[in-house]
């Protein structure tokens, strides 16, 4: 048999597991409502085509940064891992920004 104080020393350096239910409720709280948003915009009279569109693709965009920085652990990387994540929501900003022009040309 091995020595019992193996096992022992093992389990000292390990962290203490931190749960993260409440978090996750939340985030599910607010992608629950976010969705019923993203619903709710198109029933939506006397607003514009180019409103709704762009409310749409924000709440998106929004809706994927939660998952992103929630499940994918963004919130936890260094500085230089979160600028190189944010580099194609600059590039989908842009876009946006050319399409909403294009259609109210």
């Amino acid at each position: 048999m091995g020595n019992p104080n193996v096992n022992h020393e093992n389990h000292e350096n390990h962290e203490h597991h931190h749960s993260h239910k409440k978090l996750y409720w939340i985030i599910f709280a607010a992608l629950a409502i976010l969705t019923a948003v993203e619903l709710y915009i198109p029933e939506l009279e006397n607003v514009t085509y180019v409103f709704k569109a762009t409310s749409l693709t924000v709440l998106a965009v929004g809706k994927a940064f939660l998952v992103a920085y929630i499940f994918m652990h963004l919130n936890e990387e260094t500085r230089w891992m979160k600028f190189i994540a944010a580099v194609p929501m600059f590039a989908l900003m842009y876009a946006i920004f050319v399409i909403v022009e294009s259609v109210v040309r």
